[in-house]
Formats: C-alpha cells, structure tokens, sequence
C-alpha cells in the first residue's frame, strides 16, 4: 500500500513517525513538502519537495505513482492544498484523510475577538485603538495590514515575510514551540497592546494566548477554513494512524 502523506507539520511528522515504527510491512510512505519553509523540519521516510501544480497535476501524481490512501496533514491554513486533494481524491477515487490538530478554545479571561479573515482581522485593529500589535499569522498575507499606517507591528514568522508589509514593523524571526516566560517577556519589552494570530491549534505556539490573557489585552482571532465536506477528519496522528491501518486491513486478504 502507498500513502501520500502531504505534510509540514508537527503532526504529519509524527504520523510518518508512527506509520515507520509500526510493524507494517509493505507499506510505502512518501511525504510531500510544500517547500515554502527555506529549512523545514524533515521526516522519516521518502520524501518530494514542490507543488503538484494544482488539483489536477496532483490527480496525475497518485495515477502515475499508485497512490493508494492520500492523508492530507498540512497547516489548518493551508486552504488551497486542502481543496486540491480533495478535489484530486475524489478525481483518482483515492480514499482521503484531514488530519487537523483541534482549534484552541477559548477560556474564563479571554478578550477574543473573532476574524474570517486577515483583512477582517486587520479592519478590527483601528476599533480596538491598537497602538503596538503582535502579529503572529505568518510570513503570508501580511498585504492585509499594509494600509494601517498608524499602529507599530511587531511581525513573527519562521521565515522573511512577503512584501507588501506594514509600513511601521519589526520581524522577528523565530520558529516555536514557545514558552509561556518568553511570551510575558515578548509582551512586556514590546508593550504590546493588541495580539493578532490565526486559530492554528496546537501546543507549541499556545503560550502567547496564555500571557494575553494574564495581561488582559485584546486578541484576535482568525478562524480557520472549514474541512471538505464528506471527508473523515481526525485531530491527532494516532488516529490517522489507526484509519491507515484500518484501511489497509481491509485490502489485506
């Protein structure tokens, strides 16, 4: 059996992790990359970097290559790559997998203001007076924010950001996972005002949330993209582990 794994993330590393340590003899797993991270976090097994070229060149790719279950476990961002497999899934009659690590939750002390998009998220700032804002959505995107002129950002993302940006804006450059010390410290040096982030879900960029809301400052928050309609989602790589193998038993004689 040949898995497509489309991958980037913490939780597609530890699925390949999973599907390499498990006793599973023929199956071949090959992890797909973006290849927009300039040194991504590699792992275990075969390995392609670059795009397919749209839903269609990806259809052509699990034909020519006998794919036999596509799990797609890119960013919960990634809304382009997402429509594309299912779209190429259903093109082949590849069996398809979401797996998406669960949205936070907001909690008691939260100020949360809720965002469909960057450019929503980017209009919300002038009513919430933001004079410095922690903008945490990546180096793409930032186009947004280019016409605020007023506020001060202060832009992270793993790599460079994408011009246009703010006019008044220093990157950072830093990959998590974060501590909740270093974020009160990120907060504080800075005199942030006003937290911008994607609802990315996950541990490791969590912390920032946590000493938002000790600091009780505004945060908003970009709701991610639904998942294709009629797709199994899964929220962590034990149980996309689990469907592989239920549905590899099921070809087994």
């Amino acid at each position: 059996m040949h898995v497509l794994l489309l991958g980037g993330t913490t939780e597609a590393r530890r699925l390949a992790e999973l599907l390499a340590a498990g006793p599973s003899p023929g199956l071949r797993v090959t992890n797909s990359l973006a290849g927009r991270v300039s040194a991504p976090r590699t792992p275990l097994g075969e390995m392609r970097v670059g795009g397919f070229g749209g839903a269609e060149g990806l259809a052509a790719w699990l034909r020519e290559h006998a794919v036999d279950l596509l799990v797609d476990a890119t960013h919960p961002f990634a809304d382009t790559i997402t429509r594309n497999a299912a779209h190429a899934a259903a093109t082949v009659r590849v069996p398809l997998l979401v797996l998406r690590r669960p949205g936070w939750r907001r909690v008691e002390g939260d100020v949360w203001h809720d965002a469909a998009s960057l450019t929503e998220a980017a209009a919300l700032l002038p009513a919430l007076a933001a004079r410095r804002v922690f903008l945490t959505t990546g180096r793409l995107g930032l186009a947004a924010f280019a016409g605020l002129t007023d506020p001060w950002f202060l832009v992270r993302s793993v790599d460079a950001p994408e011009e246009p940006c703010p006019p008044r804006a220093q990157v950072l450059l830093d990959r998590g996972p974060f501590t909740l010390d270093g974020e009160r410290e990120l907060l504080r040096r800075h005199r942030i005002d006003v937290l911008v982030t994607k609802d990315s879900g996950g541990a490791a960029t969590a912390p920032k949330l946590t000493a938002a809301r000790e600091a009780g400052l505004p945060v908003v928050v970009v709701r991610r993209p639904p998942a294709p309609r009629g797709v199994p989602v899964v929220g962590g790589p034990e149980e996309a582990a689990r469907w592989i193998g239920a549905a590899r038993a099921k070809r087994v004689p």
